[in-house]
């Protein structure tokens, strides 16, 4: 959602990952609990990325283990960040030695929920699948189980909940839903077990807070329930989004005025439309919009929602891709009432890490483009934000306001240098976005071969963003050596196009 990224992107460390890594609430156990042995089962997994800086090339894999349960239809559920670009996974259950190799179904990285299943229907012959409960209320009790810092039996505990609330989902870093918070503990292994309240499952657990102690979150069955949802077709079309941002601006009662808006309408100001998103043939920047349906705006920009008070998103989070909101706003100070398509309305440079996913790129004359990407910014490590270029920075922050390109699918970056002859004094124009290629604007990686063949009087001349110098290259000299330097550094394939 282009209003969630601007408001969620400065919250991208304070949130940490706890699967693989898990989550589980305070240590009092509650001693006649149900013990649902034949409902939560361990996931273990074997999980390889790439290295985007050559992207050619995968990291060492490494192993983890995390927890799931069995729901209705011989399914799996569980986070999406326990099974992430996994290349084997097993699964257990709490009174067997054996191990069942599972296969990922569907993956939901935006909101974090996976769904495995089990070739051996085995397996499941003495499994009890768990339903699906609401969302808990405020200061209710709620229990989770799962396989916490590595045991072999399931633990039993339990927390209180003290907030429901949108927030950002750590594992894309970008995307916000519904999250339930609880007074919790952080311990490894437990990510994606469930959490029950009166023998139903009201949330998955899934991430805590990095800077303080006895907070962690939950995903509550409003996301479960999308997810489940989207699946039935058998392809999983990720949460739609605003595809504008806004600010509360009618507190100012003099602006309000000013905009024409009736005293007693409260709403929120359109700042800008996302280009090429489904809001920007609707809504233009001044508007003000007062309803999501027949769900009435604040000025603080929620909503009453079941039963609570919260972000008018969640009214987009109701609905799938494909299907329509009726959108509310006043424009001039006249009211009007038009359907809003809802779509993924993604910014240019998308600020999610992608998972399962081989990173896109093309090696010509020792030199390595990349799309630009969350996955090849945290190359820098885990200071980043801090440790890129300015120049990336800068356009990682500000790239919906800076492109003016419609026909932008994203920005290239010279992500490695090859050093060779025909590169010579050309680390000065590493990790600079391209700008143009022997004149041709690069508007995707695929433009690229092209421009490359557009030699200019026997020169291959490349122009950066944030740079008035080119880079001048020997067209034929780029040519002979071609080869040569994919050999030397053990590049099997100069391309990738295609994920």
């Amino acid at each position: 959602m282009f209003q969630r990224h601007t408001r969620f992107q400065f919250r991208i460390f304070r949130l940490l990952l706890i699967g693989g890594i898990g989550l589980v609430f305070s240590s009092d156990l509650a001693g006649q609990e149900p013990s649902y042995d034949n409902s939560v089962v361990m996931i273990r997994g074997v999980s390889q990325g790439y290295d985007y800086s050559t992207p050619w090339k995968k990291r060492s894999p490494s192993r983890g283990s995390g927890t799931g349960f069995i729901i209705a239809g011989d399914r799996i559920l569980t986070n999406a960040h326990n099974v992430s670009n996994n290349q084997y996974v097993e699964v257990r259950k709490q009174n067997s030695a054996q191990r069942y190799p599972a296969e990922i179904a569907y993956v939901g990285h935006d909101c974090d929920l996976a769904i495995l299943t089990v070739p051996n229907s085995d397996f499941f012959a003495d499994m009890t699948p768990l339903e699906l409960g609401g969302i808990p209320e405020v200061n209710t009790t709620v229990y989770t189980y799962g396989f916490p810092v590595g045991g072999q039996l399931i633990s039993v505990t339990k927390g209180v909940v003290s907030r429901v609330q949108m927030d950002l989902y750590s594992h894309t870093g970008a995307d916000g839903h519904l999250v339930v918070q609880t007074d919790a503990a952080i311990n490894p292994g437990n990510s994606g077990g469930p959490v029950i309240q009166d023998g139903k499952v009201v949330g998955v657990a899934f991430q805590g807070l990095r800077a303080a102690e006895g907070i962690g979150y939950m995903i509550p069955t409003t996301v479960i329930k999308h997810f489940l949802k989207d699946i039935e077709d058998d392809t999983y079309d990720q949460y739609g989004s605003l595809g504008f941002s806004y600010y509360e601006g009618l507190h100012n009662t003099a602006y309000k005025e000013y905009l024409k808006v009736p005293q007693d309408q409260q709403g929120v100001i359109v700042l800008k439309t996302l280009m090429n998103s489904s809001a920007e043939k609707v809504l233009q920047p001044g508007d003000v919009v007062t309803h999501f349906d027949d769900y009435d705006i604040d000025n603080d920009g929620m909503v009453r929602i079941y039963g609570r008070r919260l972000d008018m998103s969640e009214v987009i989070e109701q609905k799938q891709i494909g299907e329509f909101l009726e959108l509310t706003f006043y424009r001039d100070g006249e009211r009007h009432r038009e359907k809003l398509p809802i779509a993924l309305n993604r910014p240019v440079l998308d600020y999610s890490l992608q998972f399962d996913v081989a990173p896109r790129y093309i090696v010509v004359a020792g030199l390595t483009f990349t799309p630009l990407s969350r996955n090849f910014l945290q190359t820098w490590g885990p200071s980043w934000i801090s440790s890129i270029p300015h120049t990336l920075r800068y356009l990682f922050n500000s790239s919906s306001e800076l492109n003016q390109a419609r026909e932008r699918r994203e920005y290239v970056v010279l992500s490695e240098i090859m050093s060779d002859q025909v590169n010579a004094y050309a680390d000065d124009f590493e990790n600079l976005p391209v700008e143009t290629i022997n004149g041709v604007t690069i508007y995707r990686l695929e433009d690229i071969p092209a421009a490359w063949d557009k030699v200019q009087g026997g020169y291959c001349v490349l122009e950066f963003m944030g740079s008035k110098r080119p880079l001048i290259l020997d067209a034929q000299l780029a040519q002979d050596r071609q080869q040569a330097i994919l050999n030397q550094y053990q590049i099997s394939s100069d391309r990738r196009l295609e994920n």
